[in-house]
């Protein structure tokens, strides 16, 4: 399995309306990738590991596949609809990380 991980990095002038990304962003990605898709979460940041830290990422979002070809073939068609809701609700640029699950 893996993950693909979108991360939002943290800054003074992030916007990030997790409302938004929760109720109408991840729910329209899921319609979009159908049974490619197996499971989904979103996070959001709360401190970084230092008392009083802010976190290195406000938000994030993470998505399992069974495989990089499975996740690649579901993202390819709706890839610009998806990519286009961003501005919706944040300002910030997103860093995609796929991972191998290991366990």
């Amino acid at each position: 399995m893996i993950k693909v991980s979108v991360m939002y990095p943290h800054s003074a002038d992030a916007k990030f309306d997790i409302d938004y990304y929760v109720k109408s962003h991840m729910p329209m990605v899921k319609s979009k990738l159908g049974s490619a898709l197996k499971s989904m979460a979103v996070e959001q940041g709360l401190a970084g590991g230092a008392p009083g830290a802010p976190p290195a990422f406000v938000a994030m979002g993470h998505l399992y596949f069974d495989s990089v070809d499975a996740f690649q073939a579901a993202f390819g068609p709706p890839s610009k609809e998806i990519l286009a809701d961003i501005p919706n609700y944040t300002n910030t640029q997103p860093v995609l990380q796929i991972s191998d699950v290991k366990l």
